[in-house]
């Protein structure tokens, strides 16, 4: 297990959620705001930051849902996989008890994930898991076959799913991102949603990936 890998995906999913989380509160700080924008930009921004630093290093997954998608397509053994893993629940909690520190308990159970008004737990999950397919195929897809475009591909991607789904599930398609935020903000409420729906979303996601792979590229 490379150590050094392990620290990178702590430290990235760190800045990453760091970002995107501070972006909701201060959206909280200026109410009126473009909130949606704001909170769309600062978890994509926030994932170009992470990949600037820690990128080069663990190949930059922050999410749990992408390692598993990686460890499917073979690009990462189990044993790293698993690694990873714990090295992004671990950044990423990091990251929610900072904004603990800075603020309140009540400010970061405001940053977790749940449905919107009106979407159930099962559409939800149905959402998450679409969209996590969507994120884990086009990160598969720009890292195989154009890996110089990948940093700025994957963030926007990113921005995109945000503004897409902020209002109806408030957007995690990242169990680390969500389990975060709901553990240190004392609210394990609909948490099963934004775990279940992203892994079955990653399987997803890598199956489209090797569907539609030509392959001279997959050779």
């Amino acid at each position: 297990m490379d150590t050094r890998k392990l620290l990178a995906e702590l430290v990235g999913t760190f800045v990453f959620f760091l970002v995107g989380l501070m972006s909701i509160l201060s959206t909280k700080a200026f109410p009126g705001g473009p909130d949606l924008v704001v909170i769309a930009f600062g978890f994509g921004l926030g994932l170009f930051a992470a990949i600037q630093i820690a990128g080069a290093v663990s190949g930059g997954h922050f999410n749990p849902a992408v390692t598993i998608g990686a460890l499917l397509d073979k690009r990462i053994d189990p044993i790293n996989a698993v690694g990873y893993i714990i090295a992004q629940l671990i950044g990423g909690v990091g990251a929610a008890a900072f904004v603990l520190v800075m603020s309140n308990q009540a400010a970061v159970a405001g940053t977790r994930t749940h449905p919107g008004d009106g979407v159930s737990d099962l559409q939800a999950l149905v959402i998450e898991a679409v969209f996590t397919a969507i994120f884990v195929a086009v990160i598969l897809t720009v890292t195989k076959l154009d890996p110089g475009k990948a940093f700025v591909v994957i963030p926007l991607t990113l921005v995109v799913i945000h503004l897409a789904l902020v209002p109806i599930t408030g957007s995690s398609v990242n169990p680390a991102r969500s389990i975060a935020s709901a553990v240190i903000g004392g609210d394990l409420g609909s948490i099963l949603i934004y775990i279940i729906g992203p892994v079955i979303g990653a399987v997803g996601g890598w199956a489209i990936f090797r569907a539609l792979l030509d392959e001279r590229a997959a050779a």
